[in-house]
């Protein structure tokens, strides 16, 4: 198990490699369909939500009953991966497949995917920390800070491969 302390920097994703297991640690931020492009328009209008750069953005909601990843390839979703990778996001958390040209837009902007169990239970355990930081009107698919310990997951894609 290779111990991840988000932010993450190029240095660090120059060191994993594809199928590496890792315990991820730090502070991460989550997002899901109605919130990732609010983020990115965001973005666009230089509104600072969050300090983007190396950061790690896990695929779901946020409720009392805990966090378990949403699947990634949602238009909604994989439609920003490209953008926030280029805006600085180094890691983004989920499950499910992703298309080729995403995976093309990871390697370019050299941030990685990676995938973690759906389960609920084990995930939560993780979070130390929540807070609702932005869009709050989407409830439990606003945008969240959570600091966390030790979420496991598996390299998924890297420097242009996949599992």
């Amino acid at each position: 198990m290779i111990h991840i302390k988000i932010p993450l920097n190029d240095n660090e994703i120059s060191k994993l490699k594809l199928g590496d297991k890792i315990a991820i640690s730090g502070e991460i931020y989550t997002g899901r369909d109605k919130a990732l492009p609010k983020l990115v328009k965001a973005i666009k209008n230089d509104e600072k939500i969050f300090d983007i750069e190396g950061a790690a953005i896990m695929h779901t909601g946020v409720s009392d009953a805990g966090i378990g990843p949403t699947t990634s390839n949602k238009k909604e979703i994989e439609s920003t991966m490209g953008f926030l990778s280029k805006s600085g996001v180094k890691m983004h958390i989920g499950k499910g497949s992703l298309s080729s040209e995403t995976i093309k837009e990871l390697n370019k902007y050299n941030s990685i995917f990676v995938i973690t169990p759906p389960v609920t239970a084990l995930l939560t355990d993780c979070i130390k920390n929540k807070k609702c930081i932005a869009f709050k009107e989407e409830g439990i698919e606003a945008i969240y800070k959570l600091k966390v310990e030790n979420i496991p997951g598996i390299v998924a894609s890297i420097n242009g491969e996949v599992i």
